[in-house]
């Protein structure tokens, strides 16, 4: 295979694998989350050991809009990845009843200062 198909056929593997991570991150499976993160691991790898990244490559118009799918994928997932984590902050929060660690709209050092004035 050429270059430019290893990289077709390992973006189109990286997408299957983005839509299997979305799927378990919707249904809170642990084991293929990690399985997916491992999965994109290795891909990641594979393409940086067979992709064509040398200078004057241009990347075909497929390869692009697989590059293209492949990025709004992995931003949905990140996003959705951020979501689960900030409502298991703030139900660990409500459970403890101790405030969350991090606060918009609170500077650092205000808080820091507060602390100072305190102690």
């Amino acid at each position: 295979m050429s270059g430019a198909s290893d990289l077709r056929e390992n973006l189109r593997q990286m997408i299957a694998v983005l839509q299997a991570e979305r799927q378990a991150l919707a249904g809170l499976d642990l084991d293929a989350i990690i399985g997916a993160s491992q999965d994109k691991i290795a891909l990641c790898g594979t393409i940086d050991a067979h992709g064509p990244f040398s200078e004057g490559y241009a990347i075909d118009e497929e390869c692009r809009g697989l590059l293209d799918a492949a990025r709004r994928l992995n931003e949905v997932n990140r996003q959705v990845r951020n979501l689960i984590a900030a409502n298991v902050a703030a139900r660990l929060d409500a459970l403890t009843g101790s405030p969350a660690l991090y606060k918009t709209g609170t500077a650092p050092r205000a808080a820091y200062a507060y602390a100072g004035v305190r102690g």
